[in-house]
């Protein structure tokens, strides 16, 4: 089976074979999951640029697909090697779940192993675990929280952690207030010969369900929300270096 892969991979357009390290890759597909040899969690998802006819493996975002329904795939091309899943790997990576339905597809192990679970790197503590102090001195700071493309619900061991910083640090800081602003990515962009925008009610989506998440963690403390259309791309950190997970984003301001 590894020398069928092979020879398709050398009848891939030349584009699909010229892939470099961290090459920015961005497609719509309908994911497939692929069993693997190595036991609970070790599975993969691996996905088909339609332009180009070559499969990646996607398993590493932080967003799992639904093999119900069609994925927006966007990440970058690592170096890490295929054989966990017999792809070349997109890492970091997004799957922003459309709903554009899909074919249940599952493919055997066909000997690859999988890649045994592992704590993401981004793992919040539990709450009975105390989170150290956060050394001052204090001034106007934004956190940044990330969205799938068109939604607005938190994203578990990545959102989470990134609010649970966040109220750490404003515990410790004690601003006068918070201003949560939301941000939807509306301008249309064509990915995989189809047309994608945000709706514009999701900036204000967004900014509500983070500033309801603060307002149960940090209770008295005033939260504005705010709201914004059009969103461009920024160079925030913990975005991992993609333009649009950049975009579909909500930002904490604490204000002295």
């Amino acid at each position: 089976m590894r020398s069928l892969i092979t020879l398709a991979a050398l009848a891939l357009p030349l584009s699909a074979q010229a892939a470099e390290t961290g090459d920015l890759v961005r497609f719509v597909s309908c994911p497939v999951y692929r069993d693997a040899d190595s036991g609970k969690k070790s599975g993969c998802w691996l996905a088909t640029d339609p332009a180009t006819g070559r499969r990646w493996d996607v398993s590493q975002s932080p967003y799992k697909p639904n093999w119900d329904f069609a994925v927006l795939v966007e990440g970058r091309v690592s170096a890490a090697s295929a054989d966990p899943c017999g792809a070349p790997v997109l890492d970091p990576v997004r799957t922003s779940i459309l709903p554009d339905p899909c074919t249940r597809h599952m493919l055997p192990a066909e000997g690859y192993k999988g890649r045994k679970f592992v704590l993401p790197p981004r793992n919040i503590q539990p709450l009975s675990v105390a989170r150290p102090v956060p050394p001052g001195p204090y001034a106007e700071r934004v956190f940044t929280t990330y969205f799938e493309f068109d939604r607005d619900f938190l994203v578990y061991q990545y959102d989470d952690f990134i609010i649970d910083n966040a109220a750490t640090w404003i515990r410790a800081a004690k601003p006068k207030k918070l201003v949560v602003t939301g941000f939807a990515a509306t301008e249309p962009e064509t990915v995989s010969g189809r047309t994608l925008a945000e709706r514009p009610e999701i900036a204000r989506d967004r900014a509500e369900a983070i500033a309801e998440t603060l307002r149960r963690l940090l209770p008295g403390l005033p939260v504005e929300t705010k709201w914004e259309v059009g969103a461009k791309p920024t160079g925030d950190p913990d975005a991992d270096t993609i333009p649009g997970q950049s975009q579909r984003r909500a930002e904490i301001r604490a204000v002295f």
